[in-house]
This record gives C-alpha cells, sequence and structure tokens, in this order.
C-alpha cells in the first residue's frame, strides 16, 4: 500500500480493488471495510468513483427477502409492497429477480381492487389491468367473469400498437399476447391488419 505523507490517505491495491469488485455488488461493503481495514465510508467512496453499484436485490435485507418469498405467491403485490415500504415496481423487480410466481389460489379480493377493476374493464387490456393490480392477468379475467362484467372493448390502444410493431421483428405473435394481454387470435390478425412481416433471415446460397 502507498501512503501519503500529507494527509494519510492509502492507496488501494490490486487485490484490494479486485476484492471490491467482487463483493461490492453483492452488498458485502461491511466485510470489504473489515478485510481492508478501511471505513465503510472509504469502501461506498472508491465503489462510486470505479462505478460500482450494488445489485438491486443486494439492498433488500435477508428478513425483506424471506417475508417477500412468503407473501408474494399468494398475496396482492401492491399490499406486499405496502407492508414493505417499497415502492410496487421494485417489489415486481426483486420478485422477478427471485424468480417468484403467483399461484393459483391468490387471496381475496379487495373492494378496492373490484372497484378499480370494473373502472379499468371497459377501456383497458387485461395487462394493464393486472400490472395496475399486481395481478396476474389470469387472476383479472377470472374475477372480471366471475362479477359480471361485460366484454373489454376492442379498441386498441396506441401503445398497444406500437408495442406490436417494436416486439414483432423478433417476438412470436404468442408472446406478444402475453405481454399486452390479448388473445393470440386477436394479436395475429393485428398484425396482419397492421402489414407487419418478418425480416428474412440472409442465408447461404
Amino acid at each position: 500500500m502507498t501512503k501519503s505523507k500529507k494527509n494519510g490517505w492509502v492507496a488501494w491495491s490490486k487485490d484490494e480493488v479486485k476484492l471490491l469488485k467482487k463483493l461490492f455488488p453483492r452488498g458485502r461493503a461491511k466485510e470489504i471495510a473489515e478485510q481492508t481495514g478501511r471505513s465503510l465510508a472509504t469502501v461506498r467512496q472508491k465503489a462510486y468513483n470505479m462505478g460500482i453499484n450494488t445489485r438491486p436485490r443486494c439492498l433488500w435485507s435477508a428478513n425483506e427477502v424471506k417475508l417477500l418469498k412468503k407473501l408474494y405467491p399468494t398475496e396482492n403485490t401492491q399490499s406486499i409492497a405496502d407492508k414493505l415500504g417499497r415502492p410496487l415496481e421494485t417489489t415486481k423487480q426483486i420478485a422477478y429477480l427471485l424468480g417468484l410466481k403467483k399461484v393459483g389460489t391468490a387471496t381475496a379480493w379487495s373492494k378496492q381492487e373490484e372497484a378499480l377493476l370494473r373502472k379499468m374493464y371497459p377501456d383497458n387490456s387485461m395487462g394493464e389491468i393486472a400490472n395496475q393490480l399486481g395481478r396476474t392477468i389470469s387472476a383479472v379475467t377470472g374475477r372480471a367473469h366471475k362479477l359480471g362484467i361485460s366484454e373489454p372493448k376492442h379498441i386498441w390502444s396506441k401503445k398497444e400498437l406500437n408495442l406490436i410493431r417494436k416486439l414483432y421483428p423478433s417476438r412470436t405473435a404468442q408472446q406478444i399476447a402475453d405481454q399486452i394481454g390479448r388473445t393470440v387470435l386477436a394479436t395475429r390478425l393485428r398484425i396482419v391488419k397492421l402489414g407487419l412481416r418478418k425480416r428474412k433471415r440472409k442465408g447461404k446460397m
């Protein structure tokens, strides 16, 4: 280590930098500080200077991750986010990184959820409603059927059409339908109406 005579600053060795790159993204700044004998603030400052960030999942405590794993399969995502004091989108992201999925036996719908479902159902796609409620598309469709809500209007929004144009070159009709919350048949018909075609890959002559 190189030490400055003026302020006692100690340069980072190659091994220390290697340790920083390995452990800091995993949220183990404290461990780095203990192994290098540096302060936690110094470790974080060095990581910041080098552009090294902690992965989103590591910013969550073990207890938060444990609670998320316990509640996610059966509880409404918005409710989980509220309990954890985390934003809905962040909660969804961590659940995705952890590979968590909803199960068929979801928790009962609240009056607020049903009210929002009734309000959104006529003019929004299943994907948009499911995203807003933190429910699966199948759960939203099933609940709407039980409530006797009429089928949504078949008007395609500009957002949906732009998404189809963006995804079509690299995705199948099934994948696009799943993402926007439409049926495969409706999606295929819309693709035809939009005149979209797959680009032919250059093959060997």
